[in-house]
């Protein structure tokens, strides 16, 4: 009996190990296959890996789960600002090929303080700032910590209030130390692989994924373990981050546009995008008819256009605080000081 389990469990040591040796030489293929496009910063013991490209008022793009900043620019996003912005997508920590250091959650608001560095070492200064599903949250974190370094929000299928998620439970096992450790190098990298196109068919539908898409994202970064681990942290600080946020979103006073695809399987839009707004007097809800979680794939020239309207009106503010000599209160470019701000509607 003792000799069997002993086979047994020699079997299964040998196993482990040899999926762990497969697993690590995957991901090291992957990377020689599809080597880093972009620049790196060092913001103290994490390095940074950002793309750049074009001139003007800075515009910075944040990722969300699963993806990297590739998505900016596979769905076109990236290319059509930098026409007429200095245009930065970040890898946020843990994904593409930026640093996760061990020993922390890296929850939102440490990511936000990370950027928020960074950004400052860049030399980048008031940008806009384009959060895209879990990177909405850093993107609002950004605002609301550091208020000053942000001249306005645009959110994409983002998730704003506590709802109950079983895909974050299906998602979290790699993230429990130790047991975690083990899966990531082992058994997670095999089921995310297999599991992934219909990932990504549940983001983008009810679009179909885009052949481009298809042929050009990097399909064996989402399962190397450094980023499996990155996304399960994700998923279990997400609740949590959004219960510690709800209640200082009365704090905002910038220009925000929240934007969302009415046929989000992902985040539903009226759990989410719509009671967001209704929380913000003063911001622009855009919802996008027939449109999914990639709603940025969909309609990447309504996103341009945003960004060029909220760019043109704090070029206005500026201008109307040299002439009038007095600092310009951030609320006062949403509504003027005579009246309250009402919700409003954007385009559909």
């Amino acid at each position: 009996m003792n000799e069997d389990f002993t086979l047994v469990l020699l079997i299964v040591v040998v196993v482990l190990v040899a999926l762990a040796i497969y697993n690590v030489y995957r991901t090291r293929q992957a990377e020689r296959e599809h080597p880093p496009g972009g620049s790196f910063t060092q913001v103290g013991k994490v390095r940074l890996h950002y793309l750049e490209r074009g001139e003007g008022p800075p515009v910075v793009l944040l990722h969300g789960n699963v993806v990297t900043a590739e998505d900016y620019v596979l769905s076109g996003v990236f290319d059509r600002l930098a026409k007429h912005h200095r245009v930065i997508a970040f890898d946020r920590p843990g994904y593409g090929y930026s640093d996760r250091p061990l020993g922390s959650l890296w929850t939102a608001a440490k990511q936000a303080d990370l950027l928020d560095q960074a950004l400052v070492q860049l030399g980048i200064a008031r940008p806009i700032v384009v959060g895209h599903s879990w990177g909405t949250l850093v993107a609002l974190r950004m605002a609301l910590d550091h208020p000053e370094h942000v001249a306005g929000l645009v959110l994409l299928g983002g998730y704003y209030t506590p709802t109950a998620r079983p895909d974050v439970l299906l998602a979290s096992p790699p993230a429990i130390p130790i047991l975690g450790g083990l899966l990531r190098y082992t058994l997670s990298p095999l089921m995310g692989s297999a599991l992934l196109p219909l990932n990504f068919k549940a983001m983008f539908a009810p679009l179909p994924v885009p052949e481009h898409f298809k042929q050009e994202f990097p399909y064996r970064f989402p399962v190397r373990p450094g980023q499996i681990r990155a996304a399960a942290q994700d998923a279990v600080t997400m609740i949590p981050a959004v219960m510690r946020m709800r209640g200082r979103y009365h704090e905002l006073r910038l220009p925000i546009v929240i934007m969302a695809g009415t046929k989000d399987l992902i985040v539903r839009h009226e759990r989410h995008a719509k009671w967001f707004h209704a929380q913000l007097p003063g911001s622009d809800l855009h919802l996008i008819p027939g449109a999914g979680h990639m709603v940025h794939y969909a309609v990447p020239e309504r996103i341009v256009e945003i960004v060029e309207g909220m760019t043109a009106g704090a070029v206005a503010a500026r201008q109307a605080d040299r002439v009038s000599g007095e600092p310009l209160d951030a609320g006062q470019v949403q509504a003027p000081a005579s009246e309250p701000a009402k919700p409003r509607q954007g385009r559909t």
